[in-house]
């Protein structure tokens, strides 16, 4: 679901900054994502320590099953990183590390089956309205009324993503990145649509479970065929936009990596070697 599918997004993104906040960032991330999770549903007193133990019991597993592989997806990367690269090139390494995120994804399905049965009235309008706040700040970021705007903070946002693996860039790889913004597909008008499109299935979904009282193989089924529709769009224009950015973005990330200089790639070769040792410290066993 898409809830779920952002908070493990996030957190890998939390802690995954750098070298040194890997290790705190991922020993702090079951109170982070409690914190995350009760923001958007305000759970019930009562319902609360159910959550947490759920997402303690996650991390527990994600730590010593899933860490070790997105490890080796690091090591391999670090190896390649050094090199030029092709678009395609570009689009496996991204369905390796989809394939990596899979296992997490559906256990964190499993553990929200459990906490759907306490999910109140009061609990879905709160996910509603959070869902709408966080939508108000998607259209303050993404779109300014301003269309230059727009494409200057787009722009920002994919050097501060190039930054942190490649260090500083130059003048001349910032223009090359504000082209490749300015001719990109991504369309955010459409991806918000869409995005409201999938709170509205999550919300009359868990409602209707709710009302169904749904036993926990109902409500794991359901909630894996709300994650295959987040990520295959019932709608068939907009799944050919994904098509086509998806083909977009493979090109522009193997367009800007082509554009680095050898100490840049060096850079971005110890980052990812130094987040990889991170993660092997944290899966190791204790002592």
């Amino acid at each position: 679901m898409s809830l779920v599918k952002s908070a493990i997004i996030g957190l890998l993104v939390l802690v995954l900054t750098a070298c040194t906040a890997v290790r705190v960032g991922y020993n702090n991330a079951p109170t982070l994502a409690w914190w995350w999770l009760d923001g958007y549903v305000d759970f019930r007193r009562d319902d609360a320590p159910l959550a947490q133990q759920g997402i303690d019991r996650w991390f527990e597993w994600h730590r010593a099953t899933q860490l070790p592989a997105y490890a080796d997806w690091l090591a391999a990367a670090a190896k390649d990183v050094l090199e030029p690269t092709t678009p395609a090139l570009a689009c496996r390494w991204q369905a390796r590390l989809r394939d990596a995120l899979e296992p997490a994804l559906d256990r964190a399905i499993e553990t929200a089956a459990d906490l759907v049965p306490n999910l109140g009235e009061a609990q879905l309008r709160h996910l509603e309205q959070r869902y709408a706040k966080g939508n108000d700040e998607m259209r303050s970021d993404f779109l300014q009324p301003d269309l230059a705007e727009r494409a200057r903070k787009s722009a920002e946002r994919t050097v501060e993503r190039a930054e942190r693996l490649y260090g500083r860039l130059d003048e001349s790889q910032k223009r090359l990145i504000a082209a490749g913004v300015a001719a990109s597909p991504f369309n955010p008008e459409q991806w918000l649509a869409d995005r409201e499109r999938r709170q509205r299935d999550t919300l009359t979904m868990l409602r209707g479970l709710v009302a169904q009282r749904a036993d926990r193989d109902q409500r794991v089924a359901a909630l894996r065929m709300l994650a295959l529709r987040v990520e295959r769009s019932p709608n068939p224009e907009y799944r050919a936009y994904q098509a086509r950015l998806g083909e977009y973005n493979c090109g522009f990330a193997a367009q800007i990596h082509n554009a680095t200089m050898p100490e840049q790639r060096r850079k971005a070769r110890d980052t990812l070697m130094g987040w990889e040792e991170d993660l092997r410290a944290l899966s190791a066993p204790p002592g």
